[in-house]
């Protein structure tokens, strides 16, 4: 293998992508690649997979549409966060005899 040529190929490929950050397809691959499989990676590794003949570059529609899905998923993990935080209320002391006698009072009726 020409290394030379490889690289130069990933930089031809690097140069022509826009995005930062683009959404790439997976292909089958005769390893067992699943095709179909959508990512967001970076663009230098965009350029090596689609020189090595890994993945395709998504649709503007498949990416819009896998970039939707992605917020969804972070906005349900936020709010699941969000819900298991573990509240407490510190009490002073005076407090806390005030609550066991309101307690006890409620208890004797």
């Amino acid at each position: 293998m020409d290394l030379k040529a490889y690289y130069r190929k990933i930089r031809e490929i690097e140069s022509g992508i826009a995005e930062e950050y683009p959404v790439v397809k997976s292909l089958a691959t005769p390893n067992g690649g699943r095709p179909g499989h959508l990512t967001e990676v970076t663009r230098p590794v965009a350029a090596r997979m689609l020189a090595e003949g890994l993945v395709e570059v998504a649709s503007a529609e498949e990416a819009r549409g896998y970039r939707k899905q992605i917020a969804i998923a972070q906005q349900a993990e936020e709010e699941r966060r969000e819900a298991a935080k573990i509240q407490f209320t510190i009490l002073s002391e005076g407090d806390l005899r005030g609550l066991r006698r309101a307690s006890r009072g409620s208890t004797k009726e």
